[in-house]
């Protein structure tokens, strides 16, 4: 059998797999069942045309026996749907059976249940609210100069309980803040509008396209209003290259070439779905609306590891509590999607080197197929040093360099980037790490308090306020360490009292084990060096007879400062601890939660682990939480330097040795590195011209976007 065409539409005999993306075919054929399940005059708008995936007890079956090379079970393919009455607030959840062409569930949601939004409604958002009157009349008392371009960033309303009049947040809406671009250059379409907030905010309902009410934003210390007065000119701050006043031009170029070809191979397992191969690990890689990349079945050395890994959630909780502001808070992957956020990689720009390129397919607000070219690159990079001894008796020194395999997806969330990569190295370690960049989400701050400390900001530039605001990831860990069956547990080293027969000088500790027997949420107590394990207690290590395991390292975060009465905290399910355990239940996948938009609480992780289940039975369900306390700085704006935080998975009594011991020392005959003078020039130049090489995939398109402004 042959695999489909790269986007995942029209694919003839493709292949199928119970974890394989549902291809361009699958969202269309799903959509089409659903829509004949209503009179033909029903306009449906979709959401959310997804792999919903099998059960654990159908799918565990299935993989070993596909490892096995034996017969598989069959496992029909089910498409999961979200989907409104278009223009209404009528929205609707259904199972759609593939394989039988049978809708299988197909019910009505009630209050307080919203779906993700998406680009089309975010646009038709922003056209309706710039041309209403009653917005136009309060931009009309900023007195802009001629020729200003508005723009406006659709933000999801959140949920605080309050009724205002007839109005009570029940209703989907969206709060919309203002900005325009630099009045002196607004041709500019990239001029960089958040260094001009506007106090106005309207809010929208997104499925009618009314206008339910103006907030006009406060602009000083406190809550207090002031009305509408005529825009002071300040400057812009432009990030685009050709608006900075100079480039460098002594920054010289650094190619990324592996003159053999990349050392991993890339082979379909299903029409849209990836099986990687590299230095001893073996994995499936899928894509989806929601997580964007997950893998599965996850192995080392024909050892499994991890049944499932996904980052299962995001938010990022403001601080600023005056109103309109005390709702702000993101869940970038419930409130619109890691996947279809997920941005069209270039050669030579988001990933250097010997580039492999994954794409996916997803649906549009039609039900139809819409190409993500370029989702995922996957690539090798050099991380420094592995490992190194040098005996100093005879001055050999044995080096062995640390190469890394890196998937990497980076999102575009309005203002903000996210670069998110799964790293595996030839040690056994598995990394998930994120960096967060782009532009602050800015409001406007009175001139007049410029050099004044803001209590809930930083002033980043006249006029432009930036918010205090914690970002928080979920990471959701699926384990099979060397097997399914695994249990949860802690160490911690703890002091030995001083004893004058066992610990005279007082020197000695000891490390204390805790197994976790009941779900629940957990701390890092970095003054006990708290590390928790996976392991499975029916595999021994030959050399110790300990359980083999996987540390979890993680690192230091401080939780959601929101009040636990705050529906900040109440939303924000997994931001209060660093790590929870639950026992596994099919379709707990989003530690936030299901629906995240305007949410009010009680699903998610948190409401999971307060279940108490027993966890003796091994199939627990490990969720860590990492993140970063963003305090603005100036240096932030007009766009941010990466700030990056990482988790690691690391092998703990896995193996026999290091299982690096085999990876061939670094020598300078293979990595021809070259020797420089005090001026940068070299002695002995490698070739000239080489560039970065692509090793294909399915991007139909591999844009070069570094050129035109003296990029390097």
């Amino acid at each position: 059998m042959t695999a489909g065409s790269t986007n995942g539409v029209n694919g003839s005999k493709a292949l199928s797999h119970p974890l394989g993306p549902l291809s361009g075919d699958e969202i269309v054929h799903a959509s089409s069942l659903v829509k004949g399940a209503w009179p033909e005059k029903v306009d449906l708008y979709f959401r959310v045309i997804t792999l919903r995936e099998p059960a654990k007890a159908e799918l565990v079956p299935y993989l070993t026996a596909e490892r096995a090379g034996q017969p598989t079970p069959s496992i029909d393919r089910r498409a999961f749907v979200v989907y409104y009455f278009r223009g209404t607030d009528k929205l609707h959840e259904a199972v759609v059976n593939l394989t039988t062409k049978t809708v299988e569930r197909n019910v009505r949601l009630g209050l307080f249940t919203h779906p993700n939004s998406d680009g089309d409604e975010i646009i038709a958002v922003e056209k309706a609210l710039l041309a209403h009157p009653d917005v136009q009349a309060e931009i009309a008392k900023l007195k802009l100069p001629e020729g200003t371009v508005l723009v406006a960033d659709p933000w999801i309303y959140g949920s605080d309980g309050l009724k205002d009049g007839k109005f009570f947040d029940d209703k989907r809406v969206m709060q919309c803040f203002l900005y325009m671009r630099d009045p002196n250059n607004s041709s500019e379409p990239d001029s960089c509008h958040y260094s001009f907030p506007l106090p106005i905010s309207p809010v929208i309902n997104p499925a009618t396209l009314e206008l339910v009410r103006i907030d006009i934003l406060p602009t000083g210390h406190d809550e207090k209003i002031t009305p509408v007065q005529p825009w002071k000119s300040v400057p812009p701050n432009e990030y685009i290259p050709e608006a900075q006043p100079s480039l460098r031009t002594d920054l010289k170029p650094l190619h990324v070439i592996q003159p053999e070809g990349a050392s991993f191979t890339v082979t379909p397992f299903s029409e849209m779905g990836k099986l990687i191969r590299w230095q001893k690990w073996d994995f499936k890689v899928g894509f989806n609306q929601r997580e964007g990349m997950v893998l599965y079945d996850v192995h080392y050395d024909e050892r499994p590891l991890f049944y499932r890994l996904s980052l299962s959630d995001m938010c990022i909780p403001y601080a600023d509590p005056r109103t309109p502001y005390h709702r702000k808070a993101a869940f970038d992957l419930g409130d619109a999607g890691a996947g279809i956020m997920a941005n069209n990689l270039g050669l030579g720009c988001d990933c250097l080197g010997s580039i492999y390129y994954i794409s996916g397919v997803l649906a549009d607000g039609q039900g139809q197929a819409t190409p993500m070219p370029n989702v995922i690159c996957v690539h090798e990079q050099d991380a420094g040093i592995l490992w190194k001894h040098t005996n100093y008796r005879t001055n050999r020194a044995v080096v062995v360099r640390n190469r890394e395999l890196v998937l990497q997806t980076i999102l575009t969330v309005s203002n903000y980037e996210y670069i998110l990569a799964f790293i595996f190295n030839t040690a056994g370690d598995l990394t998930y790490e994120a960096r967060a960049t782009g532009i602050l989400s800015t409001s406007p701050v009175d001139l007049s308090l410029a050099k004044t400390p803001h209590p809930f900001g930083t002033v980043v530039h006249p006029g432009v306020l930036a918010a205090f605001h914690q970002h928080f990831f979920s990471l959701r860990i699926d384990p099979m360490i060397s097997g399914h069956g695994n249990t949860i547990q802690y160490d911690e080293a703890h002091p030995l009292p001083v004893d004058p027969n066992l610990n005279p000088h007082g020197v000695g500790y000891i490390v204390k084990p805790t197994r976790i027997f009941t779900s629940g949420g957990f701390e890092t107590a970095p003054q006990h060096n708290r590390t928790f394990k996976i392991t499975n207690l029916s595999v021994r290590n030959p050399v110790n007879d300990s359980p083999v395991g996987y540390k979890i390292m993680i690192p230091p975060m401080q939780p959601i400062l929101a009040s636990p009465s705050s529906f900040h905290y109440k939303r924000a399910e997994f931001a209060d601890k660093a790590l929870y355990v639950t026992k596994h239940i099919d379709g707990e996948l989003y530690a936030g939660g299901l629906y995240t938009n305007q949410s009010r609480g009680g699903d998610g992780v948190r409401t999971w682990a307060a279940r108490s289940d027993d966890l003796s039975g091994g199939d627990p369900v490990v969720w860590v939480q990492f993140g970063i306390n963003h305090v603005p700085r100036t240096e932030d704006f007009p766009v941010m330097p990466m700030e990056m935080i990482k988790v690691m998975l690391r092998p703990v009594n896995f193996f026999e040795r290091n299982p690096a011991g085999d990876v061939p020392e670094s020598r300078q005959g293979v990595n021809r590195s070259v020797l420089v003078g005090g001026d940068g020039k070299g002695v002995g130049e490698l070739e000239e011209g080489v560039e970065g090489v692509t090793l294909g995939g399915e991007g139909e398109r591999l844009k070069e976007c570094c050129g035109g402004h003296g990029g390097v």
